[in-house]
């Protein structure tokens, strides 16, 4: 899922949300995709079936493949408090993700590919693991090469108001790793419980 090159629609009609993209097509074509989608009659999902829909939801949004997604359940059921909120937390101080939040780029995929390809700094180091967990008070900018880049420069966008565990300086492309999210303050439509039963069974 982290490589997924397939059509971005096909993902969105699936989930019926805009999980890749913008998802602008979704009142054209809302219906599931495939052949019968707009005919098919499904069939009562089991317990199982929803959630096992809601972990690739987030493994979806996320960019993250299985095993890394397993193994960040794992340390969000050895921290303190409830599983399903630290789950969030963790797959939201990604580095990757954070890139994304502070405006540096309008979509993950964008966020992670300058990860990957070594523009960003971490307080003044370089760091191109999109993995990378942010921590409380983390600097995060442009590498001066990158500055210069209007390609680059060019895709920064204000940051959304309602993210307020990040700060962001659209003029000196530089932003700051306020604080772990509250699960309240995170926008994606996931039910953090169903994928906390499933790995519970």
């Amino acid at each position: 899922m982290a490589r997924y090159t397939g059509p971005k629609n096909r993902i969105n009609r699936k989930f019926g949300e805009p999980i890749l993209g913008s998802g602008k097509d979704l009142d054209k074509n809302s219906f599931p995709p495939g052949q019968h989608g707009n005919s098919r009659k499904r069939k009562t999902q089991s317990e199982y079936a929803i959630q096992l829909r809601e972990k690739q939801k987030a493994k979806y949004t996320y960019m993250v493949l299985e095993k890394q997604f397993r193994n960040t359940y794992v340390e969000a059921a050895r921290l303190k408090g409830a599983t399903g909120e630290n789950l969030m937390k963790l797959l939201e101080s990604r580095f990757d993700n954070t890139v994304y939040r502070m405006g540096f780029a309008p979509t993950r995929p964008a966020a992670r590919q300058l990860v990957s390809h070594c523009h960003m700094l971490v307080n003044g180091q370089p760091v191109n693991i999109p993995s990378y967990q942010m921590k409380v008070g983390d600097v995060v900018e442009l590498k001066p090469k990158s500055k210069a880049n209007t390609d680059i420069t060019g895709m920064a966008r204000a940051k959304a108001p309602r993210i307020n565990w990040v700060d962001f300086n659209e003029k000196e492309f530089k932003g700051t790793f306020l604080m772990a999210p509250e699960r309240e303050s995170v926008p994606e439509n996931i039910k953090e419980q169903l994928i906390v039963e499933l790995y519970s069974k």
